[in-house]
Order: C-alpha cells, then sequence, then structure tokens
C-alpha cells in the first residue's frame, strides 16, 4: 500500500471505534435464474404448424400474372409502387435472410411459409429470400409461390449486396394497432 493512502494515527482510531461491534459478512452465493426464452421463440410444435399454416397458400397451379421483362418485381394490387421503387433502390435493408439453395420445392415452400410466419411475429417488414440460379426451377417457383400469399405486400430483384438476381427482397404486411 502506498504511504500517500495511509491513514494518520487519529483517523485510524476513529475509524475503529465506528465499526466497533460490527461482525463479517459472509460471502453468499447467488445463482441467477436460467434466462426466460426470448418473446419470438416458439415451442418445436407451434413453429410446425405455423410452417404449415403459411405454406398453404403456395400452389403449383396458380400462375399470377407477373411482368417477365427486366427484373422480378410484384406489387400487390393497391399498394403504393412507390415501396417498390425503395426496395429496388435498396432503401430497405433485410433483417431475416433466408437461403433456399438444395432444397426440394416441398421444402422450399415450407421454409418461405416459416420466413413470413417469423416476419410476422418478429415484426419484421423487410427479409431475403435466397433461391440461387441452378436449374431455375426455384427461381421461377419462388415469385410465383410469394404473389399468392397475403402477407406478402411487395418484392423485388435484391440489389447486388443482398444477392442480385439470385435473391429476392420481400416486403411484409404488418398488422397496425387499433389505436393509431
Amino acid at each position: 500500500m502506498k504511504k500517500k493512502f495511509m491513514l494518520n494515527e487519529e483517523d485510524q482510531t476513529l475509524f475503529r471505534t465506528s465499526v466497533a461491534g460490527a461482525s463479517r459478512l459472509r460471502q453468499d452465493t447467488y445463482r441467477h435464474q436460467p434466462a426466460r426464452p426470448k418473446t419470438g421463440v416458439l415451442p418445436p410444435r407451434r413453429a410446425i404448424q405455423e410452417q404449415v399454416d403459411a405454406s398453404f397458400y403456395f400452389s403449383d397451379e396458380f400462375q399470377p400474372q407477373l411482368e417477365h421483362e427486366g427484373p422480378m418485381r410484384y406489387v400487390r394490387p393497391g399498394a403504393s409502387h412507390y415501396e417498390l421503387k425503395k426496395l429496388r433502390r435498396g432503401d430497405y435493408s433485410p433483417e431475416l435472410f433466408l437461403d433456399l439453395h438444395g432444397l426440394t420445392q416441398q421444402e422450399a415452400k415450407q421454409e418461405l411459409g416459416a420466413l413470413l410466419a417469423a416476419c410476422r411475429r418478429e415484426h419484421v417488414y423487410c427479409a431475403c429470400v435466397m433461391h440461387g440460379h441452378g436449374k431455375h426451377i426455384l427461381k421461377k417457383q419462388t415469385p410465383l409461390w410469394l404473389a399468392q400469399h397475403p402477407d406478402v405486400l411487395a418484392f423485388h430483384q435484391a440489389p447486388k449486396e443482398f444477392g442480385g438476381d439470385a435473391a429476392l427482397l420481400i416486403l411484409v404486411v404488418q398488422d397496425i394497432p387499433e389505436h393509431i
């Protein structure tokens, strides 16, 4: 201990008389309770049911009217085309990413359904789906499936930093609180 912090004799006796009769505290160990799961974490059974429910909207026979010229894009009827423009420019950055590489069509439908359910549950407005190039099966089917889902507001081919023409940026409809 350095001498500059030493107490003089008078201060030491004052301290000893102040703490006379005090006893040492016993060091207790406190065990913290395990953290509760996040609010977005679902029980496995409910998560699987959400996937099945959300993939219900995807049909292989339905062919929505999508434009074939230029980049892949879609905006739901009645929605603002300005949202589509903001997607194209990269104004929205995706909060969730889904990689469909190596999945079958059935698995891809289930994963898309799970992504859309997670977006609604977590209040995520923009997500990115990477379908890749491959044999162009998922590249062709993914936009057809997304255009059928009622929670999809719009989608556009992703900017280069999010996958370019091998990915889509999706805007998901969010519930607006009634008190607003």
